[in-house]
């Protein structure tokens, strides 16, 4: 990867773990599941006439879109909307890669290894310590639906497995986006009532209407378009690791503009599901084998470019 690559890669960092914010200023004003189908209007239209027909059983893409993207979102935004800093959402959602591993051994008989083992145990434990250190303004109900979100989208993964090689990440959003929007609105108007309904439509304010553009356009497409060129491009191994610095971004982006400082127990626990998440899916032994190349490289190059000393024989 040239230095462009990694620049468009943490671009991408920024973007996601900015969404988080974003969010919170749509939840400030409209009712969450109302907010998700605004959103996931704007990923389909206008792109769903410009992004081509994904391939294979589109019914597998539209089970996509009610696991990973209505499911996850549906109850994300809940979540938030409930009290779960945004900060902490961004962490306690990555638990989805050791629930992934769990629903694909339930669901496909795909045996966890050792590292996998280990590394649900450091997340769960992580997790564990984020939910016994949780501030008495943060309702456990808020915990346990982003918990939700997490098992939604790890179902949405072990799915996505089934689909036809050549179908990539922005045809996937956009057409299992179509999912979405309905679904969330009818949802909506049952658990808020029509009239707040028709009151959040009528009455749009700024931060509704920046969370919509930025989570669409910027998170939802833009991110997803770099993300998957960069993956078209270089191998997994090499890409997948930036995506652990999202919740760093997250926490540091919610600490600055919305004033969540997580808690020590918080930081310690976060710590922890992101080293499980690195360990069960591989990326810190992938981290730890490219530091070990770029020595033994770097040692090479050192070695060749010492000077070479002649050494003259005395005669006598």
């Amino acid at each position: 990867m040239r230095p462009v690559h990694y620049i468009l890669a943490l671009l991408v960092v920024v973007l996601w773990g900015v969404n988080f914010i974003f969010i919170d200023f749509g939840l400030r004003d409209w009712p969450p599941l109302l907010l998700v189908a605004a959103r996931f209007t704007f990923v389909v239209i206008p792109a769903i006439f410009f992004v081509k027909f994904p391939r294979g059983d589109f019914r597998r893409v539209l089970l996509i879109g009610v696991f990973m993207s209505a499911g996850q979102f549906g109850l994300l935004y809940t979540s938030m909307s409930l009290g779960l800093p945004a900060g902490l959402t961004s962490i306690v959602i990555q638990i989805q890669a050791a629930f992934t591993v769990l629903v694909a051994a339930l669901a496909l008989r795909e045996i966890p290894n050792r590292r996998q083992i280990v590394g649900i145990i450091i997340g769960l434990s992580g997790l564990g310590v984020i939910g016994l250190s949780l501030q008495a303004s943060v309702p456990i109900a808020a915990f346990l639906v982003a918990l939700g979100a997490s098992m939604s989208w790890a179902v949405g993964n072990v799915i996505a497995r089934g689909v036809k090689e050549g179908t990539n990440g922005v045809q996937m959003t956009v057409w299992s986006a179509l999912v979405v929007p309905v679904p969330m609105f009818v949802l909506s108007v049952f658990l808020d009532g029509p009239a707040e309904v028709a009151h959040a439509l009528t009455h749009p304010t700024w931060g509704v209407v920046a969370s919509v553009i930025y989570t669409a356009g910027c998170a939802s497409l833009i991110g997803y378009v770099i993300w998957n060129s960069l993956l078209a491009r270089f191998p997994t191994s090499q890409v997948a690791p930036f995506s652990l610095l999202v919740p760093l971004v997250g926490v540091l982006s919610a600490w600055l503009v919305l004033g969540d400082r997580p808690t020590v127990p918080e930081l310690i626990g976060g710590a922890l599901l992101l080293l499980g998440v690195a360990v069960t899916t591989g990326v810190l032994k992938t981290i730890a084998r490219s530091l070990t190349s770029r020595i033994r490289r770097s040692r090479k190059v050192i070695v060749s470019e010492e000077p070479e000393v002649e050494l003259s024989s005395a005669s006598g």
